[in-house]
């Protein structure tokens, strides 16, 4: 018996395998139209036949809104200047695209007067709280159908059984059946022989976007990369908007090796999961953004923003983009990091981001001060060290004493 209580609801819309076969349930168990939103975040090579698939399985209306580059502009980079990494190595190339997706879901859902949003998030993942954390922000009082926490499907295989029964075509099988997600920052996989941490991917089955360190030709790759306030503009001395700079890092990096990680995380909901990420052009920016701070950053700032780097990927990871906290996070990223300009050059060997290089007209850099040598000695000189230490080591001196009953 069909529940009524929606006439029009807007999906979340890849064309993947979980909201390919919520078309047509939606209908089934809403009788309700189907409005299909997808945000194109880079996954170009996914879009092609979108819109012929969505309408064939029951969709009224398809919109494939391009958000590429206002991704890359106002949240990619921006993690990145942060230096935001989740426990270490996962670099959040889901966690920043959802909250963007899930905007643009609200817009288009308010425009066609929609009575309800609906995403094809599973019960168990991150997603799920991403996006309706998003879409309480913008939209509060709209009702989200999750079907992942209402059906009786319980496995990708049963919705692969649920697909094949309603002639809805998929790109996938049972042996290829991982669960990916791809945009312009990475490509992810998760699922079959990937849950037992035991097993090594099988590098040549699942990679897309790259090759292994293995199979990497035996060359060195030279890039130059020029940073304004912390943000990339440039690449071997050729500006390019962000989108070019990530989309151009990703594809030599892949020809490298480059920024393949493996991972198990801790997930917001509790439980801990495997995956494998593909995120060449990412890994080649944090390295080095990493590498012109240490020249033009002072150390306070610099550990200040390493304590306060870890919040902040874990506010993305937990799908507090819109919270004040992650926008004010914002704002001090963008003055701690005013004076970190200039170029860094970088090899790229075989899986390995070298640095070959780098100079700042911001530099805290002294060569002079450095040197072992007798340069510098107006600023510092060795014997200055003999009061610094005695000053700096009173009070281990006291309780030293304190300890002998001196």
């Amino acid at each position: 018996m069909k529940n009524n209580k929606f006439k029009k609801v807007a999906l979340a819309y890849s064309g993947g395998l979980d909201t390919s076969i919520i078309i047509p349930w939606l209908k089934e168990n809403y009788g309700c139209e189907v409005i299909a939103v997808v945000g194109n975040v880079g996954q170009t090579k996914e879009l092609e036949g979108l819109k012929e698939k969505a309408i064939k399985t029951g969709a009224s209306k398809i919109y494939i809104e391009d958000l590429v580059d206002e991704y890359v502009e106002d949240f990619v980079f921006p993690t990145l200047k942060a230096g935001a990494k989740y426990e270490k190595n996962y670099l959040l190339g889901t966690a920043t695209a959802r909250p963007l997706i899930a905007k643009a879901l609200v817009d288009i859902a308010i425009k066609e007067n929609c009575d309800a949003i609906c995403h094809g998030c599973t019960g168990k993942g991150n997603d799920q709280i991403r996006f309706e954390m998003a879409i309480k922000h913008f939209a509060p009082y709209m009702p989200i159908i999750a079907p992942w926490r209402i059906w009786d499907i319980e496995s990708r295989e049963e919705e692969i059984d649920y697909a094949e029964s309603h002639n809805i075509p998929l790109k996938i099988s049972r042996e290829t059946n991982y669960s990916k997600d791809l945009n312009i920052m990475h490509l992810s996989h998760e699922g079959l022989d990937l849950e037992d941490p035991q097993n090594m991917p099988d590098y040549d089955k699942i990679l897309e976007l790259s090759v292994s360190p293995f199979k990497a030709k035996d060359e060195k790759i030279e890039i130059e990369i020029d940073f304004e306030k912390a943000k990339a503009i440039a690449i071997n001395g050729k500006k390019m908007k962000a989108s070019e700079i990530l989309s151009y890092l990703n594809k030599i990096g892949g020809q490298a090796g480059i920024g393949i990680d493996d991972i198990v995380e801790n997930r917001l909901v509790g439980m801990k999961s495997r995956g494998v990420y593909e995120n060449a052009g990412g890994a080649i920016l944090y390295k080095a953004l990493e590498i012109l701070e240490s020249i033009t950053m002072d150390k306070d700032s610099s550990h200040l923003k390493e304590h306060l780097a870890i919040k902040f990927g874990e506010l993305v990871y937990d799908g507090k983009w819109y919270s004040n906290s992650l926008q004010a996070l914002l704002k001090f990223m963008d003055k701690i990091t005013e004076n970190v300009s200039g170029k860094v050059k970088l090899l790229l060997y075989k899986g390995n981001i070298i640095p070959a290089g780098v100079s700042s007209n911001n530099s805290l850099y002294s060569k002079k001060l450095a040197s072992f040598g007798d340069e510098g000695k107006d600023l510092y000189s060795h014997k200055d060290a003999e009061g610094f230490i005695k000053l700096y080591s009173l009070s281990t001196l006291v309780e030293a004493k304190v300890k002998e009953g001196d």
